[in-house]
């Protein structure tokens, strides 16, 4: 497949880090490849990043979209999808988002493009077979994947480097749930994915500006688009523990009349069983409540321009 027939929109956002960007673009010059990159600034006071910064590169076509202000790398690249589809929606033929600190690998774009294709599919993910952390940080997303895939029964595995046919652009930003979670709105768009084993980079330099608590807070970001099958599941699962506590309040009772139960153990496991049974009840049916607010609530999507404060092209 010769994939210069192509033309190939990359968006990525950089956030006080244009010397990682900068290393980037030279690596996406090296595919030889019709790429255009949009450079999400996401609101950068120290470093931000200027046309001057990139005008260096002639073999690839920079824009640079400079945010209004900080809003995180979820909703910078929801920007930057928006302003792709809305302007250049029929220039391109493959949409790909990735970070800019080299952890996706910009030559791994032909083998997603080529799969994705191949396998006749709307979106190629790279899923993630070897990361390059600590044990400790292994532990926590394996903790993370697990969680997700009982409380949702999906199993999430990828990030932010995916390719999208422009033909399904539309469909994916009329979801809301890209300004929460990029990967998560993927999977509950219900679009042909293929998922392809890819090597996570190393960093360009320093580290991640992510800590422990905003990896958590991203985590829950994944389970807040999923909302209600995490809710449905929680409900059931309050209601089944509730179903065992009238079981267990019943056998106490039976072993009261035939006076098998020591003194003082009737009450102690009576009330137990049933405040569990009354904090079950409750939170089954906060659950349903909430399922159905969340059914009936239709928010707008967001408007994207007034998120942007200048375009250099």
């Amino acid at each position: 497949m010769n994939l210069k027939n192509f033309k190939i929109a990359i968006i990525t956002p950089v956030y006080e880090d244009k010397e990682s960007f900068k290393m980037l673009c030279e690596d996406i010059e090296r595919l030889a490849l019709d790429v255009t990159v949009f450079a999400i600034d996401d609101g950068s006071v120290m470093n931000p990043l200027l046309r001057d910064n990139v005008s260096s590169f002639k073999k690839v076509n920079i824009k640079i979209i400079r945010l209004a202000r900080n809003l995180g790398h979820q909703k910078a690249i929801a920007v930057g999808l928006n302003y792709v589809y809305h302007n250049y929606k029929d220039e391109f033929d493959f949409v790909v988002t990735m970070d800019s600190d080299g952890e996706d690998i910009p030559t791994q774009i032909s083998r997603l493009i080529e799969s994705l294709v191949r396998e006749k599919k709307d979106i190629a993910v790279a899923s993630r077979k070897k990361r390059k952390e600590t044990i400790s940080f292994k532990f926590f997303y394996f903790l993370y994947k697990l969680i997700f895939k009982i409380l949702t029964g999906k199993k999430i595995n990828f990030g932010n480097f995916i390719v999208f046919k422009t033909t399904v652009l539309k469909r994916i930003i009329s979801m809301n749930e890209i300004w929460i979670h990029l990967a998560a709105s993927v999977l509950l768009s219900k679009l042909r994915i293929a998922y392809i084993p890819t090597e996570r980079g190393s960093r360009y330099r320093d580290k991640s500006k992510m800590n422990f608590v905003s990896l958590v807070l991203h985590g829950f970001r994944a389970l807040m688009v999923f909302a209600e099958d995490v809710l449905v599941r929680i409900g059931l699962f309050s209601t089944f523990v509730a179903f065992l506590s009238i079981i267990g309040i019943v056998i106490a009772f039976i072993l009261k009349i035939f006076g098998n139960a020591t003194p003082g153990w009737f009450s102690l496991v009576v009330g137990v069983l049933f405040v569990v049974f009354l904090l079950t009840g409750i939170l089954s049916l906060i659950s349903l409540m909430l399922t159905g607010v969340l059914k009936n609530n239709t928010v707008s999507n967001i408007n994207y321009e007034i998120l942007i404060d200048e375009v250099y092209e």
